[in-house]
């Protein structure tokens, strides 16, 4: 190497990987001509960097030297790739290790894209809440809790050798200046510097640091000369870091081209003055030629030697060589983005935030949420007219209407808005948009919101959520006095998510406040709470599983729709009360317009019967109002007399009762000419034909007693066995009503689906929700002429006005499993019981096995093992238990793994002839992926 070559590697100049062709080759002739030592990429994409590296790599005569500013992951920087949660909310986490995981993690995600360098972790101790250019980005304010945080992001990436970079250099936390645009000056004692700004540093020094970053700030108690940023200050850099403290890796300034130092000097100029100080690698070289030129005048002046400078080189040329850069080899390039988001990375980002989490507040232990059939809620969004993330969280778990507020709401807005509130009896409000910084503008917290939300605050029960800096806490007036605060430290998707899981107890609050915000909201305070309440949304990690392995339903469902089984279809996995897969597939119908959402509701067909019926008569059951060994005569007088008043329960929950399979009873309403007799149908709703059939169909309102007797009068199957049949499921509603003295949709809502928050769960959804939610299904050509959407399938159930206890009942695949979940722990659900004396246990245990009947009392169960086309996944134990569907719907429990799921779509459309879904057997062929992932995870855990 020549001399000028040894200077140029202390070079590193900025590189972007989002600007044109022009700068892509001028960094190349930097290379080719004066060989610099490294480079520092900012923004632009993973992609586009990688091609760039292996360019410049090829390029360069000695392998480079690659950094960058990753401090929250390669977001900082980069689009498409891994987040992880600023500095600010890692403070708040207890549990170190998950830091570490996230420094290996990162590294992980440096070393893929070709960088050796990660400018991290911030070591400020941030005691001053003002300070513009730290702030979130610091850990916090003690010391203590700095050092080990920032112990734990450093050896995660050292480990994985990449080097951590702690910074900045003597400290930055308490500063009102940015560096970025001026000169701070730090007017501290020489104690205070050493107590409390250098203690990170010294410790992590101790402990391995690979490097640091000195920063751009005036210090007179270290080095009095005027506008002198200790970056270019001998006695901070070569003195107090150097032969002080003892520092021996690579020291790097701030970027040289921040007003911290480059309005007082010119490019080159403040390179000469930061070598001269004692810095190893000058960061952001803007004029690599006049660098080189002035550094050759300082030797020749004696300013420094050329030994020197070559002691330097020798040192960078050591780190690169644990960097493994003796042994470069190019960015692979295949799969860059998927290695870059991996799910590994998605969940531990997910774990991160949810111990960082920070409840301030939780007057008479409001959260988590109980008694949801006794709350109105009302989700408000401060900062913004767009619904939220923090929305539709909160919406999985309980109905809640929406409402918002812009910081340009007007005065007359405010009060229409509260008049509106008014109506709730639980507010959970989301500060949204908040600005990074205060800067003058209170972190964009308007006085117009302040006076909302304290007055709200005053007068309603109201959970805040604040997705923002934790300093903007200060601004908002009366919050202290809130029933619940959540500090979530940023505003991300996975933040809001995780806020929404925590209220409702899905997960726990864990985290700590990192700072001192006010006198109300102090340093380490944080409640905390239990999860696994109620439903938590995750991943397959969380419970051992791997997302990869639960690819194959995705394979098959695709393969389904493609097939024309189903236009559309929903799947949703949980185990261990944890929600870990749940995904929508294709369209409402074949002419894709309407692509499926996870919040639309389906016609659940027979699912009704296990959900409605079987739910009723589990519950009385459990409360003694009801028993299987009495008789159909006894809860329904009107059977008296007939040869069904004397079947017991226990024979017909388990359809060996001898009862008719069904009976078409529209075909009474048709004359031969195929018009409908004037006494059954009418095109317009009256008082005579209030019930509504399907759209302009309206039925007498007598007409269910006909079918009641129809039911009674039919005979029964000459030979005794199993025979599948509604009839007895279509008469629970009156039995459920004789028992309780409720009609059957008030029974079931007010005492299992309301209080479990599954809302969708409905008959009639046409009364309740938006046509675009409910997913049509079958043009009906003979019966009602129609598409039939918003109104239920089956035609008995139709007749019976929507509401039967065969079919009807319509709902989102959420709402179905916390039903699903409550079966699963027999009969108890977030801490109360609904069904109680282990009832479900006790139904959803096979009663004839030893005759050939593998049912349970109403439930499904798997069919004799090795019988073709099974109801059930092959993996599915004898324990487990379900139903399915006419209209393609499915669902299964399995206590012994803990596993609930859930299949809808709409096969039926556009026609019930359509039986590919069945040939295909996608329902329990997706459910055995499930069971394939769990036996790869015991492989792994042996």
């Amino acid at each position: 190497m020549t001399p000028e070559e040894r200077i140029a590697q202390l070079i590193m100049i900025p590189v972007y990987s989002n600007k044109d062709q022009a700068h892509i080759d001028s960094i190349s002739t930097l290379i080719n001509k004066y060989k610099v030592g490294g480079l520092i990429f900012f923004q632009g994409g993973p992609v586009r960097q990688a091609r760039m590296t292996n360019r410049y790599q090829r390029e360069s005569k000695i392998p480079l030297m690659v950094s960058i500013d990753a401090e929250w992951g390669l977001p900082m920087r980069l689009d498409s790739t891994s987040r992880f949660p600023y500095q600010m909310a890692l403070g708040g986490i207890e549990d170190e290790k998950l830091i570490y995981e996230m420094g290996a993690e990162i590294a992980r995600h440096c070393r893929r894209l070709g960088i050796h360098v990660n400018f991290a972790p911030v070591v400020d101790v941030n005691n001053n809440a003002n300070n513009p250019v730290i702030g979130f980005r610091s850990f916090g304010e003690d010391k203590y809790n700095v050092t080990r945080k920032a112990m734990a992001y450093m050896r995660g990436m050292q480990d994985q050798k990449v080097l951590a970079n702690a910074k900045h250099f003597p400290g930055h936390g308490d500063t009102d200046v940015d560096s970025h645009v001026g000169l701070p000056i730090i007017n501290f004692s020489k104690i205070r510097l050493d107590s409390v700004e250098l203690y990170p540093f010294r410790q992590l020094m101790k402990n391995g640091l690979g490097s640091l970053m000195v920063a751009h700030m005036n210090i007179p108690v270290l080095d009095n000369t005027k506008n002198l940023a200790s970056t270019l200050s001998k006695p901070i850099v070569s003195d107090l870091l150097k032969r002080d403290l003892g520092f021996k890796g690579l020291v790097f300034t701030d970027a040289l081209n921040m007003q911290g130092v480059a309005k007082f000097y010119a490019p080159g100029i403040v390179d000469v003055k930061a070598l001269l100080a004692g810095n190893d690698m000058l960061l952001n070289t803007m004029d690599v030629k006049t660098t080189i030129q002035e550094v050759k005048k300082a030797i020749a002046r004696g300013e420094i030697t050329q030994a020197e400078v070559d002691a330097r080189c020798r040192k960078v040329l050591a780190a690169k060589q644990w960097l493994g850069l003796d042994k470069w080899k190019p960015v692979e390039m295949k799969n860059l983005i998927e290695d870059l988001n991996s799910p590994y990375a998605k969940y531990l980002n997910e774990k991160l935030v949810e111990a960082s989490l920070t409840l301030l507040r939780n007057k008479q232990n409001i959260l988590p949420v109980q008694r949801l059939d006794t709350l109105k809620v009302a989700a408000l969004a401060i900062g913004t007219d767009k619904e939220t993330d923090f929305q539709r969280g909160l919406a999985r778990y309980t109905k809640v209407d929406t409402f918002f507020l812009t910081p340009t709401t007007s005065i007359a807005e405010l009060f229409a808005l509260k008049e509106k509130l008014q109506k709730y009896n639980l507010v959970v409000a989301g500060v949204h948009k908040l600005n990074l910084k205060a800067g003058g503008s209170n972190f964009g917290i308007t006085a117009e919101m302040n006076l909302f939300l304290k007055d709200l605050i005053r007068s309603q029960r109201t959970i805040v959520g604040v997705f923002g800096n934790v300093y903007s806490l200060a601004y908002l007036e009366s919050l202290e006095k809130a029933d619940a605060v959540i500090a979530a430290y940023q505003e991300t998707a996975t933040t809001q998510d995780l806020t929404a899981q925590m209220i409702f107890g899905g997960i726990g609050a864990k985290g700590k406040l990192p700072v001192t915000i006010s006198n109300n909201f102090r340093i380490n305070d944080g409640l905390k709470t239990k999860g696994g309440l109620r439903f938590a949304y995750t991943m397959p990690e969380a419970v051992g599983l791997k997302t990869a392995d639960f690819a194959g339903i995705d394979s098959l469902v695709a393969q389904a729709i493609r097939e024309k089984a189903a236009p559309g279809a929903e799947v949703l996995v949980a185990k261990d009360g944890k929600v870990i897969y749940q995904k929508a597939f294709g369209y409402h119908t074949y002419e894709k317009e309407k692509p499926v959402q996870l919040d639309n509701l389906y016609d659940l067909a027979s699912i009704t019967k296990i959900s409605t019926s079987l739910a009723a008569f589990m519950k009385l059951k459990g409360e003694g109002r009801f028993d299987v060994d009495r008789t159909l005569g006894e809860y329904l007088p009107m059977m008296e007399g007939s040869n069904k008043a004397d079947l017991k329960y226990r024979d017909i929950l388990t359809h060996q009762a001898r009862l008719k399979a069904w009976i078409p009873f529209w075909k009474e309403t048709v004359k031969k000419n195929g018009k409908f007799k004037w006494s059954t149908f009418k095109a317009d709703s009256s008082r005579r034909f209030p019930i509504k059939v399907a759209d302009n169909l309206y039925m007498h309102r007598k007409y269910a007693q006909k079918i009641y007797k129809e039911i009674k009068d039919s005979p029964l199957n000459e030979k005794p066995g199993y025979v599948y049949s509604d009839l007895s499921f279509i008469l629970a509603p009156l039995v459920v009503q004789n028992i309780t003295g409720q009609d059957f949709e008030t029974y079931l809502k007010k005492n299992i689906y309301e209080p479990i928050g599954a809302t969708t769960l409905t008959f009639n959804p046409y009364k309740h929700f938006s046509a675009d939610r409910i997913v049509p299904t079958e043009h009906d050509s003979l019966f009602r002429k129609q598409l039939l959407h918003t109104t239920v399938h089956d035609e008995g159930a139709a007749m019976l006005g929507g509401v039967s206890g065969h079919a009807g009942l319509f709902g989102t695949a959420n709402d179905l499993a916390k039903l699903m979940q409550l079966y699963l722990n027999d009969g108890t659900f977030a801490g109360e019981t609904y069904i109680s004396g282990n009832t479900v246990s006790e139904f959803s245990k096979c009663q004839f096995c030893d005759q050939g009947n593998y049912r349970a009392l109403g439930f499904d169960r798997p069919a004799k093992p090795g019988a073709p086309d099974s109801n059930a996944a092959p993996s599915a134990p004898v324990e487990s238990f379900g139903h399915s569907g006419f209209t393609g719907t499915y669902t299964w429990i399995d206590p012994v793994n803990k596993l609930v799921y859930v299949f809808l779509s709409n096969r039926v459309h556009p026609t019930r002839e359509n039986r590919k879904l069945y040939q295909l057997n996608t329902r329990t062929e997706a459910l055995q992926v499930v069971y394939d992932a769990m036996e790869k995870g015991k492989k792994v855990q042996q």
